[in-house]
């Protein structure tokens, strides 16, 4: 805590110290910039980075987009100002390669549309090392691994459709012509189809796809063979019912 004494009053500054993934930055006059975070212990927040865009800032090297870091801040009247930053892990590989680049690009900017909160969250936390280390490691597949991000951030803002009965009149789905409805919320069986509109079909294949993401495994995610047209589907529904959800 740091007291700074001006006569008659005394100011207060309670630093604080958390690890964080650094999802999106933006430029602030001649040299500042805002850091948006997403940190293990304070959830996400903005942050100010004062002078950080000049060669000799001290905060420079802890502060590349898509990276781990130890933070220090201190409560603003309207932002965070950050006071230290170390890079614990730069996910080198990840940065170093345009398809999994592209794919991060895409997980911070929906994440960043979808949390808004500043509340911590350990289920979002441990999904961001998931994610982050997987594409690091591998990257394989990384299509699919933008949609079990999509699928269970959705699921922790309770937000996960309906894939075992139907959303309707809450059957147990069997075998047969079945179809994704938005706005019930899931899977709709082929008799409640009947009575309502906008219904895209549904394949089995990409039913199994998506209880698989939502069982939060994903090296047995991984372990799939997922045809290019599965995937087509998949980004169909997703934009569909992020559309409709926001």
């Amino acid at each position: 805590m740091i007291l700074i004494r001006d006569k008659s009053i005394v100011l207060m500054f309670t630093h604080y110290r958390t690890n964080g993934f650094i999802l999106k930055e933006t430029d602030r006059g001649e040299a500042d910039r805002i850091f948006t975070i997403y940190t293990k212990d304070f959830g996400k927040s903005e942050f100010l980075a004062k002078a950080e865009r000049k060669i000799k800032s001290k905060l420079r090297g802890g502060l590349e987009l898509f990276c781990l870091s130890e933070i220090e801040f201190v409560q603003g009247k309207i932002y965070k100002t950050l006071t230290d930053a170390i890079s614990i892990k730069n996910f080198n590989n990840l940065k170093g390669n345009l398809v999994r680049l592209a794919i991060v690009y895409k997980i911070s900017e929906t994440f960043n549309d979808l949390i808004k909160e500043q509340e911590e969250d350990k289920r979002i936390w441990q999904l961001l090392k998931e994610i982050f280390q997987e594409l690091d490691d591998r990257g394989l597949k990384s299509e699919i691994i933008y949609h079990y991000f999509f699928w269970n951030i959705l699921s922790f803002l309770g937000y996960q459709p309906e894939l075992y009965n139907c959303s309707v009149c809450q059957n147990k789905l069997t075998p047969g012509e079945l179809y994704f409805n938005s706005k019930e919320g899931g899977i709709i069986c082929q008799n409640c189809f009947k009575k309502l509109k906008s219904n895209k079909g549904i394949k089995p294949e990409i039913i199994k796809i998506l209880r698989i993401i939502l069982e939060k495994d994903l090296k047995k995610l991984l372990r799939l063979k997922i045809e290019k047209s599965y995937l087509e589907s998949l980004d169909i529904i997703s934009q569909d019912y992020y559309s409709y959800i926001f």
